[in-house]
């Protein structure tokens, strides 16, 4: 499936922090499509987004602000989400996201191995300005960031009942009693 191109992306989480669900999302005209995806997932889109803007030789504006950037219900995701790519497309000055579904009991190295009648993953392609790509970067961020505070040590997420930290060869360490 393709969004060629989206009018709006973004990703958000629901939830209390520990148990929220991650989602992208799209529009484009009337049509809205909601992947569920990782945490960590919007975290790496982030940060690869701002890689491959710097990379551009172009002036980037600042894209929708925050308050454009919350996710529409309903929040019914078509799929969860296992691989994502993305990239710049120079010729077209867009950005392209493509996600693959997530198949369960598969991970890469199966991948080759399925099948052959086993169904296709489904992909979706996403093409996004510059701009929108931006935003969408600054707003990952800032939504995984209202998450758990992460340990100065493994930088895993600490629960307020206190962490065992492997980096401190299971010392608790941070917050917690």
């Amino acid at each position: 499936m393709d969004l060629d191109p989206v009018d709006r992306i973004t990703a958000g989480a629901v939830g209390e922090p520990g148990q929220r669900t991650f989602f992208l999302q799209a529009r484009t005209g009337d049509r809205v499509v909601t992947i569920g995806v990782e945490k960590e997932q919007v975290e790496l889109l982030s940060s690869s987004i701002l890689d491959i803007l710097a990379s551009v030789d172009k002036e980037t504006g600042e894209g929708p602000p925050d308050t454009e950037l919350e996710l529409e219900p309903p929040l019914e995701p078509l799929w969860r989400a296992g691989r994502l790519s993305i990239g710049y497309v120079e010729e077209r000055d867009l950005m392209l996201l493509e996600l693959e579904e997530l198949v369960p009991g598969t991970d890469e190295e199966q991948a080759e191995e399925l099948e052959p009648d086993a169904p296709e993953p489904a992909r979706l392609r996403m093409w996004a300005t510059r701009e929108q790509m931006l935003a969408l970067s600054r707003h990952g961020a800032a939504v995984a960031a209202r998450g758990r505070p992460r340990c100065q040590f493994c930088g895993n997420p600490m629960d307020p009942e206190g962490h065992m930290c492997p980096a401190m060869n299971g010392h608790r360490g941070g917050a917690g009693p």
